[in-house]
């Protein structure tokens, strides 16, 4: 009698791999849980160490300072491969940039070869993306909820509608797709997006962020009516009412940060609106201990900005970073999610609030959902230890 062949288990794949909550949830998403800026850090870091060649995951968790089995860098490996980026599962011993990952990522490639590569990467490759943009493409940025009830239509389950399209805005974005024409925030064409660039024109080194992750808990006391569980912290240069420190933290707070908060059922403060009695540095360090996010806003570089987010980075503690286009983000923490901002003109500001809206969101979501993994400067440190 024959033997029975044994069956193999093919090892899983990027497409198929869940990703557990932190409820322990298979979360099944028909799209990328990151997005494309997101998942290129991966692309960046492998084509730095090895280029096109293949490179073994230890080492390249290990250079880039992350643990290479936490959930965070599962996610990472995941994404990378949903977006055609990278080649390789979260078991394989080894990752490798795909022909197209090698282009999105190199310096020796012109710059509209590189944003090509980037703008089929980040929408073309995953169909639901890529059939929101055939659907929009060429038009003013709808309304959000056209674009959800959109989303719907091509599939996505009702609970993961927000998060596609803030997903699908931020990789817009980022690939120069979404850009304010006359006026308004318009989704260009590839060829509208690539007629803008030089084809002669060698592309700036490629900048390199990744996104925190934290845990909480810690055993201060604090007053009871502080909902810390549901509380934002914001921090930034607030300065005097009539100052432009004060507009412009004023703008972003309630322009940006408290709409997108609120909308998660958060609750925000800043420091000037923190009522309880007591001493008022005090109350600032329980709040930035306390709160289950910060959100920094690092513009004008304020030196108590980076003191209050060095003892949040100290805790490993989830953190949003924003700043503004005129501002360089240091080197010390440039390595935490930031969302930039150009407040230099009204007429752009304005029109672009909507997707400054959706990446805010994003980090913010990517922040929280993953609280048993820290990734700033001192939990690098950890790491290293």
């Amino acid at each position: 009698m024959p033997r029975k062949k044994a069956s193999v288990v093919e090892p899983a794949t990027p497409e198929t791999t869940e990703v557990k909550t932190p409820r322990g949830r298979a979360a099944q998403r028909p799209f990328p849980a990151q997005s494309f800026e997101e998942a290129m850090q991966l692309a960046l870091a492998i084509q730095k160490s090895a280029g096109s060649n293949s490179v073994r995951r230890l080492t390249i968790f290990n250079a880039m300072g992350k643990s290479p089995e936490s959930s965070m860098s599962r996610t990472l490996i995941i994404a990378a491969g949903r977006y055609g980026l990278t080649s390789g599962g979260v078991q394989s011993e080894h990752l490798q940039l795909t022909p197209d990952g090698d282009v999105a990522t190199s310096d020796d490639v012109t710059e509209r070869e590189r944003t090509k590569a980037r703008i089929k990467l980040a929408v073309n490759t995953v169909e639901i993306f890529k059939q929101l943009y055939e659907q929009f493409a060429g038009q003013k940025l709808p309304a959000t909820p056209i674009l959800e009830d959109n989303a719907v239509a091509f599939g996505v389950p009702e609970h993961q509608k927000k998060e596609c399209i803030e997903t699908w805005l931020v990789n817009l974005r980022f690939v120069g797709l979404l850009n304010v024409l006359s006026g308004v925030e318009r989704i260009l064409t590839t060829e509208h997006a690539l007629e803008q660039i030089s084809s002669s024109s060698k592309p700036a080194a490629a900048g390199s962020r990744t996104y925190s992750r934290s845990s909480d808990g810690n055993g201060m006391v604090v007053h009871s009516d502080a909902q810390f569980d549901r509380l934002c912290f914001f921090i930034g240069p607030i300065g005097d009412a009539s100052s432009e420190y004060r507009q412009h933290s004023d703008l972003i707070l309630e322009q940006l940060v408290r709409p997108v908060l609120e909308d998660q059922g958060f609750e925000v403060k800043r420091a000037d609106e923190i009522q309880e009695s007591g001493l008022i540095t005090k109350q600032i360090f329980q709040y930035l201990l306390k709160a289950r996010l910060v959100v920094a806003d690092l513009s004008y570089h304020n030196p108590n900005v980076f003191y209050e987010l060095a003892i949040r980075h100290a805790r490993n503690l989830p953190v949003v970073q924003m700043i503004r286009s005129a501002d360089r983000i240091p080197f010390d923490v440039n390595q935490t999610r930031t969302t930039t901002i150009d407040t230099t003109n009204l007429y752009t500001f304005v029109p672009k609030m909507a997707s400054y809206k959706a990446e805010i969101s994003n980090h913010i979501r990517r922040a929280l959902e993953d609280p048993s993994s820290a990734d700033n400067p001192f939990s690098a440190l950890t790491v290293e230890q």
